[in-house]
């Protein structure tokens, strides 16, 4: 008695027969892997887009330095503004890890485009006192023009903020470019970029020290004092800062960090990305269910060849391997546009922000294999739908 054994279908042999049924319905395959595809991509251009945000933060902040530390006056314990000694610069120099310091210092002059707009219309602008080494200190830059030295400090010279520069209208310094400024005209002799660690620099009008005080009724109080330390001793300096710049009233200073301001932003930024993960998340969930819907289809109207294969010695784990191969086949269809769609995304939106691109490879991976998953789950039920149809159940079946 001779005893048939069924064929063994190689793993290649699975895949094509996988491959032949999709072939058969282009469209229903498209719309299905699409689904697949906006999921992974939604999440992957999230986890994209932030980890490019996070690549071009580190850039600024390591050419800007984490070092930098401000001291500026608090309250009294009776709710008064407090200020700053006059000689608190000169005391923070001498802590051991400081490297500099610079200031700056509020004056009651205010600045408007031209002697006649109203006083009230100031555009929040502020006139603030500066030390000649301040763009260095806080690693601010110039748009235009120059910054001020030994020579324009003392007179009516003054460097506009970005902000400032932008609400005034001046678009370039020079000779011919003035402000009213402290109830007489001030020549713009410079135009600073955005100054990410020190944003109120942004929205001042900066004039010499001396200038202030002769011109401007300047009390020559420091406003805000910049300190940068050792990288190795930050935490240490600022543990003494408060105590140092105001030795009777150290209660009354507030001491910070520009590059944790930063960082918070970065992690509410990361909140947000956290809720489009979910969003993406179950974008994907759908496109799962339409993975699952397109198999259960695809085995109610193969019913026939199903029956017509067990016929012919198709064993019902062959059976159940064809659907599962069609199942992961779609998905990895999918999964792959989803993981190219997400780059791309990401590329563009990094491309028009200035940043560099970074797609993280184990978001990439784990796109894929996140798409696996859903295949082999979508597709084990119908799979052993398939499987359990008998021949002649499937045959008879119009």
């Amino acid at each position: 008695m001779t005893v048939l054994v069924p064929a063994r279908m190689r793993p290649r042999d699975v895949v094509r027969v996988g491959g032949a049924g999709l072939r058969a319905r282009p469209l229903r395959v498209f719309l299905s892997a699409l689904g697949i595809a906006i999921g992974i991509a939604a999440m992957l251009g999230v986890v994209g887009i932030s980890a490019s945000s996070q690549e071009d933060l580190n850039r600024q902040l390591a050419a800007l330095g984490t070092n930098l530390l401000t001291v500026s006056p608090g309250r009294t314990l009776f709710g008064e503004e407090s200020h700053l000694p006059a000689e608190a610069e000169g005391m923070i120099a001498r802590i051991g890890p400081v490297t500099s310091v610079t200031a700056t210092g509020t004056t009651p002059a205010k600045v408007y485009r031209n002697d006649h707009v109203p006083d009230a219309e100031t555009g929040s602008i502020s006139v603030t006192a500066a030390r000649l080494d301040l763009l260095r200190d806080v690693g601010a830059t110039l748009a235009g023009g120059a910054w001020l030295n030994e020579a324009t400090h003392r007179y009516p010279a003054t460097v506009l903020g970005a902000k400032a520069a932008d609400r005034l209208g001046v678009v370039q310094a020079g000779p011919d470019q003035r402000v009213w400024l402290g109830g007489q005209w001030f020549t713009v002799v410079g135009v600073l970029a955005p100054a990410p660690l020190a944003p109120e620099v942004d929205t001042a009008a900066l004039v010499g020290w001396p200038v202030a005080e002769e011109r401007l009724d300047f009390d020559g109080y420091p406003t805000t004092i910049y300190a940068r330390a050792r990288e190795e001793s930050v935490v240490a300096v600022r543990d003494v800062l408060a105590a140092t710049a105001n030795p009777q009233t150290p209660n009354e200073v507030e001491v910070s960090r520009p590059s944790d301001v930063l960082a918070a932003k970065q992690a509410t930024d990361a909140t947000l990305n956290a809720l489009l993960l979910g969003l993406g998340g179950v974008a994907l969930l759908v496109g799962g269910v339409g993975v699952a819907n397109t198999m259960v289809i695809s085995v109610l109207e193969r019913r026939a060849e199903i029956g017509l294969r067990r016929s012919l010695g198709a064993t019902r784990g062959q059976v159940r391997a064809q659907f599962l191969a069609e199942s992961l086949l779609l998905s990895a269809i999918g999964g792959v546009g989803g993981v190219l769609l997400g780059i791309g995304v990401t590329a563009a939106y990094a491309g028009f922000q200035g940043w560099p691109t970074i797609v993280p490879v184990w978001a990439m991976l784990g796109g894929v294999f996140a798409t696996l998953a859903i295949g082999g789950v979508a597709g084990f039920y119908p799979a052993v739908r398939a499987a359990r149809m008998s021949p002649t159940e499937a045959l008879a079946t119009p």
